[in-house]
């Protein structure tokens, strides 16, 4: 019997094979065949001590016994309080409230939503916002508008607003990264509401790194010129690049930060906004028709918020930072053998999330490559998905040496045998 489901970023006239998974423990999923795969992208980035973490499972079964979901709009329940103060504690410096919503993508639509309400109720009404090239921030109208043009969005152009792109900061241009967005920050004839960024690592334009420098120095401009600067650290944060957050490696406080992915350990949906203190209070009136016009039916759900209360207790009473940075030396040596292959070019590695690129004729996130190899993958036993022709592991922080060895040879093999193939 044909499944009626239409799975998110599928082909379905390929008729490439759709596991189901029954069971997920540790860095392994269980499927309904018998077989195991090894998770080496956390589910689509978002599982971070493993699946089916312990403490955060017996979490959310006693909250789901207690209160399974309640109406946010002037009622309020402790799990929620709780994440919030927990999430302000350890922020960057000056965010001080939390505006929760369920995806990434829409933390990304209320932060841009804040941004352009701040504004508008300074009086100085802009509606121009600063994006980095090669940016991806969701799939709603909103965050595609800030996102890349591409693939992604191409045929949804007419619904998009204009945007200011600023060139990625590569090695050879940073400077040129950084004098555009002055110049654009200085514009007094399209003066910028907003700048949003992903701090340190693009996700989805391919796994592309740059220095904390750099993103120091984007921030300074900002704050220089009185634009509000966006983190979106829904991929970086939670320890990602090594640090908690993303931003904090460059020293960065963003008026607005976009968490999402790890803030249940990827158990259960569940996002949030962080805003400063000016942000908070330009929306606040005795005027009910100044309020912030935003919500969700499952804002701050009481059995997710119950699952971050747990995974911030598992980052404050467990040396979380310690397995990241073994797992990061781990996966270090690991993409240093490949770094010679001849079929692969550009290693790049920030904390766990290392990438590296598959020589093709084709490159791209539709290279002709990638669906021969998550088949690939998906034969050796690995939950691994290649953006096209960009093979990136970003697993989860229990993952053993022994699978990030499998991983590792995995890639090899790929690369020996799709690298000839597919050069150009």
């Amino acid at each position: 019997m044909t499944s009626p489901v239409w799975h998110p970023f599928t082909q379905h006239g390929l008729d490439e094979p759709i596991p189901q998974v029954v069971r997920g423990e540790g860095a392994v999923l269980h499927c309904a065949d018998g077989t195991t795969l090894i998770d080496a992208v956390s589910s689509w980035w978002v599982t971070t001590h493993g699946h089916c973490h312990p403490r955060i499972v017996a979490a959310i079964a006693e909250q789901a016994a207690r209160l399974d979901q309640l109406i946010f709009a002037g009622y309020t329940h402790e799990p929620a309080e709780t994440v919030a103060r927990g999430l302000i504690a350890l922020a960057p410096e000056g965010l001080s409230r939390v505006f929760f919503s369920d995806s990434g993508s829409t933390a990304v639509e209320v932060a841009l939503k804040m941004a352009l309400g701040f504004w508008h109720r300074r009086g100085d009404p802009r509606h121009r916002i600063l994006v980095l090239e090669y940016g991806y921030h969701g799939d709603t109208i909103g965050a595609m508008s800030v996102g890349a043009r591409g693939v992604f969005n191409r045929r949804y152009e007419p619904l998009l607003f204009d945007v200011g792109t600023i060139p990625f900061p590569a090695e050879a241009n940073a400077q040129a990264t950084l004098d555009a967005l002055d110049a654009a920050c200085r514009d007094t004839t399209a003066p910028p509401a907003a700048f949003i960024v992903e701090p340190l690592l693009l996700g989805a334009g391919g796994m592309l790194t740059y220095p904390a420098p750099i993103l120091a120095e984007m921030a300074a401009i900002c704050q220089r010129h009185g634009v509000l600067m966006i983190a979106d650290e829904i991929l970086t944060g939670w320890g990602r690049t090594g640090t908690l957050f993303a931003c904090e490696q460059a020293g960065v406080a963003p008026d607005i930060m976009c968490v999402a992915k790890g803030i249940t350990g990827g158990a259960l949906p569940l996002a949030a906004t962080l805003a400063s203190e000016p942000i908070f209070e330009a929306h606040l009136s005795r005027d009910r028709a100044d309020m912030f016009y935003h919500s969700s039916s499952y804002t701050a759900n009481p059995i997710a918020c119950a699952a971050a209360v747990a995974n911030l207790a598992i980052w404050r009473e467990e040396d979380v930072l310690g397995r990241i940075d073994a797992l990061s030396t781990i996966m270090a040596g690991e993409l240093a053998r490949l770094a010679g292959h001849p079929a692969l070019e550009s290693p790049r590695q920030i904390g766990c999330v290392a990438a590296i690129d598959l020589r093709t004729a084709s490159g791209g996130y539709l290279s002709d490559v990638a669906p021969a190899l998550r088949a690939f993958f998906l034969d050796r036993g690995l939950l691994l998905r290649p953006l096209g022709n960009v093979l990136y592991v970003m697993p989860p922080y229990c993952t053993s040496t022994a699978q990030i060895g499998d991983i590792f040879a995995a890639i090899g093999d790929a690369a020996n045998r799709f690298g000839a193939k597919h050069s150009a």
